[in-house]
This record gives structure tokens, C-alpha cells and sequence, in this order.
């Protein structure tokens, strides 16, 4: 059986609003505040994925239960959204970061790149290298 795809937006307002068990007029004010921002149909009307019914949930838990305000609910969730995107990152250098090829070199827009040993890296890859050293091993 196929796993549902959690970011399609599938919700309307009404919908989401009771999964969430909040006031629709709540959802319009998170989503004027960047809490909770669906995607939009060509008609303007929002649409809301299971991931945004889960961010809601988890809105309305901080703030009734934890008492955060919506101001620090906001950094918070920018924060997560910053780790989830560098633990991507991690996940997607670590495969290729083995012994043989620990030369990594930032790229022109600040992304972290792998240059293979013994390969030049791509002009627009970027000029600084960074040459890995395990303090444990010395490798």
C-alpha cells in the first residue's frame, strides 16, 4: 500500500480546522502571522497538506500548554525548519564523506560541496578548500 503524500494539499480551511481542533478564523490569522501558510489555488483559496494539520496541532499544544506566545511559536518553528534543512544536508554528505574522500570545498552560494581525491573542483563550486582531518585516527 502507498504512503499518502504528507505535502500535498489536499485540506480546505473547514477541513483543516476541525483536524486541527481550532476555529477557522484561527488558520486565516496564522496564516497572515507566517505561522501556518497553505499552498493557494488559482482562485486564492487555501489548501492545506497533512504536515500543515500537524504544524497546527502542534501551534495550538505550544501555546496552551507550554505558553509560548505566537512570537516565539514563530522562531521556534523557523528554527526547526533550519535544522531539518542541515540534517538534510548531513544525510546527504555523509555517504560520500568515507576516508578516501574527505576534501570538501564551499560553493559560490555557501552550499558545502565534495571534491573527489585527486579531481579539481567546478569553477562554480567555489576557491575554498577544506582539507578534513579526524582528530581521533589523524585520517
Amino acid at each position: 500500500m502507498e504512503q499518502p503524500d504528507v505535502d500535498e494539499p489536499v485540506f480546505l480551511i473547514s477541513a483543516a480546522a476541525e483536524l486541527a481542533g481550532m476555529h477557522a478564523q484561527t488558520l486565516r490569522q496564522y496564516d497572515r502571522l507566517g505561522l501556518v501558510v497553505p499552498q493557494r489555488r488559482p482562485g486564492g483559496g487555501r489548501r492545506y497538506s497533512l504536515r500543515d494539520v500537524a504544524v497546527l496541532r502542534e501551534v495550538q499544544r505550544m501555546s496552551q500548554e507550554e505558553g509560548i506566545n505566537l512570537a516565539g511559536i514563530a522562531r521556534i518553528l523557523t528554527l526547526s525548519k533550519h535544522v531539518e534543512r542541515l540534517e538534510r544536508e548531513v544525510e546527504r554528505l555523509r555517504p560520500r564523506a568515507d576516508v578516501g574522500s574527505r576534501v570538501f570545498s564551499a560553493g559560490a552560494s555557501g552550499n558545502v560541496v565534495i571534491v573527489e581525491r585527486g579531481r579539481r573542483g567546478r569553477r562554480d563550486e567555489g576557491r575554498a578548500v577544506v582539507l578534513w582531518r579526524s582528530p581521533t585516527t589523524g585520517d
